[in-house]
């Protein structure tokens, strides 16, 4: 059992940790502090491939997989840009997942091929404020007109959808009480169309540079080459991408984890008080090391839980656990680091204040703890379902 990295990874890493140097710290400071998307870092980004990574090659991609994915997740949270520079290009690694796999050949040229070379971007309208996690509650309803659909309601925590001209949207075509909850949902990937579509951002605790929003959907035009699949099967195909999604977080998690330990590390050594570096002391040496000890075991179960995708093994178990030992572990190195610099921890410049308000999206998106631990009870221990 090797758990080495092979040449071609390590090259990934370290060209992505190359790439990123040029927005160091004070740039996602920066970013925090205005808003503003980082369209150059996602420019550079596309420029270099990298958008395309786990795409096909026939659509322009690398025909990589989730675990080259995550390597690359990782690097891009941990040289300093965390869940802010992540979540900027995220959506485009995972979510377009089940075009892949249940998309016509017409349909990954049209809409995977832009993506991959940076001209489109999407945004991802599956949660809705009335049913949250519990997905086969949605209620925005997609009804069918000749060869189109026209939709009509409401998502939220749509991430990017200031700047996306594209909508993977799941909706339901069928009423709750005619069919079983899960087959009654179908999925689009279609045109933003602002005429239709009124998007209003959410301001919230953390990552201000990549938008969450509410989308309130009013009588969008949907042409129905752009149903994926079959009609009524969308909550099935959505599945495809939840568990890359969840390794991806947990990629993702560890790395700003690691860049939040490391400054802290740092500080520790240079940090004099009573005649000597704070770092010598265990009250400190100690969280700190716990935090490590916690951010590689994490890492150890999501490249675990990529593996086993990539070989096309079932591994909804492994990256449920992932993202939920991961997200942990990222909010203690980060909860740790800002009391190490102790006063200092809550000033910006130190940049640790940031990393532990992105710390919590981790624990929170895209499923949280104690439904991975309802699922894990469920599935793994064969426990009667408690929901």
């Amino acid at each position: 059992m090797d758990f080495s990295l092979s040449d071609d990874q390590i090259s990934i890493r370290d060209a992505i940790a190359k790439l990123c140097e040029r927005y160091d710290d004070e740039y996602w400071l920066a970013r925090d502090r205005d808003g503003r998307f980082p369209e150059e870092f996602v420019a550079e980004i596309a420029s270099g491939g990298w958008l395309g990574i786990a795409m096909p090659k026939e659509v322009g991609g690398a025909g990589l997989g989730i675990t080259e994915a995550a390597i690359m997740m990782q690097a891009i949270a941990e040289t300093g840009g965390g869940i802010a520079a992540a979540s900027s290009i995220h959506m485009n690694i995972f979510a377009p997942n089940p075009i892949v796999v249940h998309g016509t050949a017409e349909q990954k040229q049209r809409m995977l091929v832009p993506l991959v070379q940076g001209k489109e971007r999407a945004c991802f309208g599956v949660t809705e404020p009335n049913a949250g996690l519990d997905t086969t509650s949605i209620e925005t309803r997609a009804e069918r007109h000749g060869n189109a659909y026209v939709v009509n309601g409401r998502k939220i925590w749509t991430s990017t959808a200031q700047t996306a001209s594209k909508i993977l949207l799941l909706t339901r075509t069928s009423p709750k009480n005619k069919v079983k909850p899960v087959d009654g949902l179908s999925l689009f990937y279609t045109d933003l169309d602002r005429r239709h579509c009124e998007v209003r951002e959410i301001e919230k605790m953390g990552r201000k540079a990549v938008d969450s929003n509410a989308v309130f959907i009013d009588n969008l035009t949907v042409p129905s080459d752009d149903l994926i699949g079959e009609e009524g099967q969308g909550f099935r195909y959505i599945l495809h991408g939840l568990n890359p999604e969840r390794i991806l977080i947990a990629a993702e998690a560890v790395g700003l984890g690691r860049a939040a330990l490391r400054r802290a590390a740092q500080y520790a050594k240079e940090r004099v008080v009573f005649g000597r570096p704070i770092g010598q002391n265990q009250a400190i040496q100690h969280p700190l090391a716990d935090a490590w000890a916690r951010l590689e075991a994490a890492n150890l179960m999501l490249f675990k839980a990529a593996s086993l995708y990539d070989r096309g093994e079932p591994c909804g178990a492994e990256a449920n656990t992932a993202k939920y030992l991961a997200a942990d572990a990222c909010h203690t190195a980060c909860e740790r680091a800002v009391l190490t610099h102790g006063g200092m921890g809550y000033a910006k410049e130190f940049h640790v204040e940031r990393y532990l308000r992105e710390s919590y999206i981790a624990r929170i998106a895209p499923v949280s703890a104690e439904m991975i631990l309802n699922f894990l009870a469920e599935k793994v221990l064969g426990l009667p379902k408690s929901y």
